[in-house]
């Protein structure tokens, strides 16, 4: 007989990704009981019904949301056994493998979501410290750094890791000093906070460090399982990945006007962007063409539409926005 103990199962999950009237937003999936976070779209890949892992996600991603997704691609496989092993859980060990989707909102999207018990929402929401277009967040020095402070001065318990950085550095590391903020560690960043049992998926795991506060500082919207970890790392990859490849116009529509790709650029990146720097890197990289077409959506004077210019894709290997911070 085999030990229960040694069982697999293969998870998947998507942090489908879309930009509405300049918000970034992940599509969660309500939970039916009223006191259970969210989560992101998932489901066990079936070998007997999935052919591929793709093909699984893509299955429960419709079902779940009746969306169809376009862009897809593997995030990372996440091994942990809910990052910390409760015990008495006997269960077979979930092995994740996440997703990230990219898609552009219809009109009546929202009404297929909330038929699906589902819905919109920013991913600022749950990563508040993230966006930095107004300027650095006041939480920051308000409530998180002080408290992450306090943790790194706290005796190390004696069950933990050797690391090659100490919790000092690694603060320092992630979050950055003054204006070196580097938006692409969201990840790091949401990784020190849940060691420091800082966040409420620490004290849903059973974390010490969350265990031994009396109370949890208000860090944004928890998750379900490890998808605040999951979307965490999609952030992290969509924000890098920018810089090199035209992965933004998957969020645009057809035709557009600078601003617009400019406000989409923005919210991905949670960093403000100089308008005349910000056309002049466009320009440079060749990444549009107009239309010949314009659009008098704002009211004012008319902006003229542009689209992506597709066949820069074979003429060089990484066409991307390298934007910058301020």
């Amino acid at each position: 007989m085999s030990d229960p103990a040694a069982q697999i199962e293969i998870g998947l999950n998507a942090v489908i990704v879309s930009v509405a009237d300049g918000v970034p937003q992940i599509v969660q999936v309500e939970s039916a009981d009223p006191g259970t976070p969210g989560s992101l779209p998932f489901g066990p890949f079936d070998p007997l019904h999935h052919r591929t892992f793709e093909i699984g996600l893509r299955t429960w991603v419709e079902a779940q949301t009746a969306l169809r997704v376009g862009y897809v691609e593997q995030l990372y496989t996440f091994g942990d056994r809910g990052r910390h092993r409760v015990e008495g859980d006997a269960g077979p060990h979930v092995v994740s493998v996440g997703y990230l989707a990219l898609t552009r909102q219809t009109q009546d999207s929202e009404n297929v979501l909330a038929r699906q018990k589902s819905r919109w929402r920013s991913w600022y929401d749950y990563f508040p410290w993230e966006d930095w277009r107004d300027g650095r967040p006041p939480m920051l020095d308000r409530e998180l750094l002080p408290a992450l402070h306090r943790w790194s001065e706290e005796p190390l318990p004696s069950d933990t890791p050797v690391r090659a950085l100490g919790r000092g550095e690694r603060i320092r590391l992630a979050f950055g000093t003054g204006e070196d903020w580097d938006e692409e560690r969201a990840l790091e960043r949401y990784e020190v906070l849940y060691e420091a049992g800082l966040v409420r998926e620490a004290l849903q795991d059973g974390r010490p460090a969350a265990l031994a506060r009396d109370s949890l500082p208000n860090l944004g919207r928890a998750m379900r399982f490890d998808h605040r970890r999951v979307l965490a790392t999609a952030i992290s990859r969509l924000r890098g990945k920018l810089k090199y490849r035209p992965v933004v116009f998957e969020l645009m529509p057809d035709s557009f006007t600078l601003t617009d790709l400019q406000n989409s650029v923005e919210a991905i990146s949670g960093r403000h962007l100089h308008k005349q720097n910000f056309r002049r890197l466009v320009e440079n990289a060749n990444l549009v063409e107009p239309t010949g077409a314009t659009s008098t959506a704002t009211g004012g004077r008319p902006a003229a539409l542009f689209r992506f210019r597709r066949a820069l894709m074979s003429e060089r290997p990484a066409p991307g926005l390298r934007v910058g911070g301020r």
